[in-house]
C-alpha cells in the first residue's frame, strides 16, 4: 500500500501531539481498510503512542471484534453515526493501553446507494469519557474515485484525532 506524501504532514503533527501528551491511540478502520494506521506508522518513532488498528470491514467482523450490535447494524447500517460510535467505543474497550480511540466507516463506492454515496463517519472516544460523550461526525467526500475517497477519509481521520488532541 503506497502511502502518499500529502498524508505525512498531518500524520507527523498527530504523532508529535500523541508525543508532546503521551497519549496512545487505537484506530478502528472500516471503509479506509488500515490506510489511517498504515499512514501513520510513516513517521519514526510512532510505535511509542501508536497501539494498532482493528481493520473491521464487513458487518460480522465489526460485531466479532469489536462488540458492535447487531440490531444497531440493522436499524442504522454500518455505515451510521450509532455504529461509528459504537466501533469507538468498542476498540477502546479492547485496548486497555490505549488513551484514545477513533473510528471511522463510510461507503466509497461505486455503486453505493445516493445517500451514502462518498458518506463517512468519523467518531473519537476517550479512556475517561461516557459513552454519552462520543461525538459521531458525518462527512461528505469531495472525491469520486474509490482510492481518491479512501485518501481523504484518512485525512479526515488524522484531523479528527489532531482536533481531539488540541482540546486535550
Amino acid at each position: 500500500m503506497e502511502i502518499e506524501q500529502r498524508n505525512l504532514q498531518p500524520a507527523t503533527q498527530l504523532a508529535e501531539l500523541l508525543e508532546a501528551t503521551k497519549t496512545t491511540i487505537v484506530f478502528a478502520e472500516s471503509c479506509t481498510a488500515g490506510l489511517v494506521s498504515a499512514t501513520l506508522a510513516a513517521v519514526p518513532g510512532i510505535s511509542k503512542w501508536l497501539c494498532g488498528s482493528a481493520v473491521v470491514y464487513r458487518e460480522a467482523t465489526k460485531v466479532g471484534w469489536l462488540g458492535v450490535d447487531e440490531e444497531q447494524l440493522k436499524r442504522h447500517s454500518a455505515v451510521s453515526a450509532e455504529v461509528t460510535t459504537e466501533l469507538a467505543v468498542g476498540v477502546l474497550n479492547r485496548t486497555p493501553e490505549a488513551k484514545l480511540a477513533v473510528a471511522v466507516t463510510g461507503h466509497l463506492g461505486p455503486n453505493a446507494p445516493s445517500i451514502q454515496d462518498g458518506v463517512i463517519f468519523i467518531a473519537v472516544r476517550r479512556r475517561d469519557d461516557s459513552v454519552q460523550d462520543v461525538v459521531s461526525t458525518r462527512f461528505q467526500l469531495s472525491s469520486v474515485d474509490r482510492v481518491d475517497r479512501q485518501h481523504e477519509a484518512a485525512d479526515r481521520v488524522i484531523a479528527a484525532a489532531i482536533a481531539a488532541m488540541v482540546v486535550v
